[in-house]
């Protein structure tokens, strides 16, 4: 059990909060998740969202059936820690703290030594990358500027360039004293903490997990469609999104959705002899051929678990 991915599951949703799994998850079983981290002052942003990543109860399902993840109770996996697992936390905390203070307040060590002694190498390498970009666009801006010049004299009117590049960046103005910037690593699990306890609230089957108290996917016909279609576009290499967009269940693409356009979208019929509307057929043909993609109806055969797949494209008549 220590090579499945753990996943970690709050209030019945499961979330991925390690780096490396969800990078493993989407490289090595094409399952993506989605990203809903995001900052507590900017709460209300949803474009440049982190960790942790939620799963679709399909996937934190199909992870565990085939042996690949566990659930693990993350609210009762930490248990409340005893005096000297707190002692010595805040006195890690207060050290972390002391030492960041002295450095800021160093004389000896001047603030750009101080931003490269919090970066990686790799940090270290893009920022002299984006510094000489900096230093080539400040040059050509000058070119500019000594053009606009020439022009005015001519009575030419040439657009402003001014704004174009921030002061400090310009070689020809005095530099201004701007507080230095600083990268500050936080990990965002506590998974390392003293008292993280998971072994006792861990779970390898959907069945244990159920009986637990943490997990109810699948629970009722509808469920159980779902998940079978999921499991077997899946098991024919597909990756799966949310198709709530497109008007259905799944968007289904042929490769990482990093990479390729879904080709179809799909909608979950949880019964063969469930009835379709003629005018869902017609509504799903034209909205699936105006976004570029099939319309995929995925019968789900309850009693022989086996799905059946009918595609709809709209065609032009003349």
């Amino acid at each position: 059990m220590k090579d499945r991915i753990p996943i970690r599951i709050a209030n019945k949703r499961a979330y991925i909060w390690d780096v490396d799994d969800l990078m493993k998850i989407r490289s090595e079983h094409h399952m993506c998740g989605l990203l809903v981290g995001t900052l507590p002052h900017l709460s209300q942003q949803n474009v440049f969202l982190g960790i942790p990543s939620q799963l679709m109860p399909e996937e934190a399902a199909l992870l565990v059936e085939k042996e690949l993840a566990i659930f693990i109770d993350d609210t009762n996996a930490y248990p409340e820690p005893s005096l000297s697992q707190f002692k010595k936390w805040n006195d890690q905390q207060r050290q972390y703290i002391k030492h960041q203070q002295t450095i800021l307040e160093s004389d000896n060590i001047k603030p750009p030594e101080v931003a490269q002694r919090a970066m990686s190498e790799e940090a270290i390498r893009k920022r002299k990358e984006r510094e000489l970009k900096r230093q080539q666009k400040a040059q050509e801006l000058k070119k500019l500027e000594e053009q606009a010049r020439d022009a005015s004299e001519q009575s030419v009117f040439v657009p402003a360039v001014d704004d174009a590049v921030s002061p400090s960046s310009r070689p020809d103005t005095p530099s201004i004293s701007a507080p230095a910037s600083y990268n500050i690593s936080i990990t965002a699990p506590s998974s390392s903490l003293d008292w993280y306890s998971p072994d006792s609230v861990s779970f390898s089957t959907i069945e244990a997990a159920k009986e637990a108290g943490i997990w109810d996917f699948p629970s009722d016909l509808h469920d159980r469609a779902r998940y079978g279609v999921f499991k077997d576009l899946w098991e024919q290499g597909f990756f799966m999104g949310g198709g709530i967009r497109f008007g259905g269940d799944y968007l289904v693409y042929p490769g990482d959705p990093l990479r390729y356009h879904s080709h179809f979208c799909a909608t979950v019929i949880e019964s063969p002899t469930h009835a379709i509307n003629p005018m869902e057929i017609v509504a799903h043909g034209r909205l699936g051929t105006a976004t570029k993609k099939t319309h995929l109806f995925c019968g789900w055969h309850d009693q022989k678990k086996k799905v059946s797949y009918l595609s709809i494209e709209w065609a032009g008549f003349g």
